[in-house]
């Protein structure tokens, strides 16, 4: 946490996703400085929340961009991105394929009168926009569906916590289903901004939609602050979670009781994490571990 005389500091905090190896936090590292480095040069929270994702999704060992998991069919990449200031932009897409960075697509829907544009639509629109075709496929993402046909059963029935307790497998869980959502939230000295990118879970149907471009639910950012949730979605959006947090930022609670609160609100089978910034202070946790960071620096005059 910082200390609360911090009004004038800027301000990042990144996550790698719920369950993501907190041995990995030199990746969200990263992505702060990268954030920094943009408010730095007067560009905002939301060029820094932008370019601090974007160097999430580039990196292969989170669920994100260069990263995502595969589909049920073993071809099929679909990723959803958003972000949202505390000036009420929102903008974000889902079930986009073949970019590398959907969260820079994300951003541009906010040039439109729309807030969110998904499937086919969105990618035609990253096209329109100059992002070049690109295959997020990694061999690491081939290996981890490998690994989960290789489950069979339990993949879908079980949830993360059971799974955990039984699982009997020699490569650890945590490597088999990877992790969750990428996020990260700003704050500049004048304005808060968030962002989060996904590339998705394997056992779902192609076009499912999680938590992450719906507002309020995996993202929110208002005058009190930003809040970026990770994990498990339908359960993430069904709460409104990230939004709620918000109010409890609202309410006076200092960050690091919010995201207690918010890993408190949910049933213990449900996997989630969290990062949480406001005036005075930034937070984080998860429920299966998580690789995040949160840094300041002195906000530019």
């Amino acid at each position: 946490m910082l200390p609360t005389s911090v009004h004038r500091l800027a301000v990042v905090a990144c996550h790698g996703g719920s369950a993501s190896n907190p041995a990995h936090a030199d990746g969200p590292r990263r992505a702060c400085l990268a954030g920094l480095e943009v408010i730095a040069r007067h560009q905002g929270a939301l060029e820094a929340v932008i370019a601090a994702t974007r160097t999430l999704e580039d990196d292969d060992r989170f669920n994100a961009g260069t990263g995502s998991n595969l589909r049920l069919d073993g071809t099929t990449i679909q990723m959803d991105a958003s972000c949202m200031t505390s000036l009420g932009a929102f903008g974000a897409v889902a079930a986009i394929e073949r970019v590398q960075n959907p969260v820079v697509v994300a951003q541009g829907v906010l040039e439109t009168p729309h807030v969110l544009l998904v499937g086919d639509g969105a990618t035609a629109f990253a096209r329109r926009r100059g992002v070049p075709d690109y295959d997020p496929t990694t061999a690491a993402a081939r290996a981890r569906f490998g690994q989960l046909l290789a489950v069979g059963g339990p993949l879908g029935e079980w949830s993360r916590t059971a799974l955990q307790r039984a699982w009997n497998f020699d490569r650890p869980l945590r490597d088999v289903l990877g992790s969750d959502t990428v996020g990260s939230v700003a704050w500049d000295g004048h304005t808060f901004a968030s962002a989060l990118s996904s590339g998705g879970t394997t056992a779902v149907l192609r076009g499912r939609v999680g938590d992450v471009p719906l507002p309020g639910c995996g993202l929110y950012a208002g005058p009190s602050g930003a809040v970026a949730t990770t994990g498990d979605g339908e359960d993430i959006a069904r709460s409104l979670l990230a939004y709620r947090t918000y109010l409890a930022l609202e309410d006076g609670r200092r960050p690091d009781q919010a995201v207690a609160w918010a890993l408190g609100e949910l049933a213990d089978s449900v996997d989630v994490g969290i990062i949480v910034v406001n005036h005075t202070g930034y937070a984080g946790g998860s429920r299966h571990g998580m690789a995040w960071h949160g840094q300041e620096a002195q906000a530019p005059a």
